[in-house]
């Protein structure tokens, strides 16, 4: 499937002018995702029917996209068939799905996702860096742990902490320190 490889896919998904950090499954040549039910990408999935996967390589934007709403200038218009959809201006790569929900629980819902067009605009070479890696995954906690508090996710997001620090560059330090500011702002 082109940019996706099997796995769980770390992207920033766009739907309509919104954006947030996501993994997309791809198992045996099928792209799924779990969502949160209520969230802004669910909404706008159920009314539009269409998501971008963003590739991009800024642990600052997978921390602001959890937490916050980007300026529609962040976004760029693109005609997919008869449909535009919206990507993340600064992507690397970018790919454009149909969405389609599969099920529903009281606290998710299934997609999936069937390919429509993808490009790459521009071709870096990122080194595998476990302080970007770790942004990532205390960043997934964190949206975790805004929701229910729980100790043992705090506990990993420390952990991951731990490693940004001792891995990361300017980038992943500047993440680290805007993530742990949205976790102290909602704890109080």
């Amino acid at each position: 499937m082109g940019l996706l490889k099997g796995g769980i896919n770390e992207v920033i998904a766009t739907t309509s002018f919104n954006a947030a950090p996501m993994g997309i499954h791809l198992r045996e040549g099928k792209a799924t995702m779990v969502l949160f039910s209520g969230s802004h990408t669910v909404e706008n999935i159920r009314k539009d029917g269409w998501l971008v996967a963003n590739f991009i390589h800024d642990p600052i934007m997978y921390v602001k996209t959890a937490f916050e709403d980007l300026p529609k200038e962040m976004f760029i218009e693109e005609p997919v068939g008869s449909v535009t959809v919206q990507r993340l201006a600064g992507a690397d790569a970018w790919a454009a799905f149909t969405a389609t929900i599969d099920r529903t629980t009281t606290e998710t819902v299934i997609v999936t996702l069937t390919l429509r067009k993808e490009l790459i605009e521009e071709v870096v070479i990122h080194p595998v860096n476990r302080g970007f890696s770790s942004i990532v995954d205390a960043t997934v906690h964190a949206t975790r742990y805004m929701r229910k508090r729980d100790p043992k996710l705090k506990e990993l997001i420390n952990y991951h902490a731990g490693i940004v620090r001792k891995c990361g560059g300017k980038r992943e330090m500047a993440a680290l320190d805007l993530l742990m500011g949205f976790i102290a702002e909602k704890a109080e």
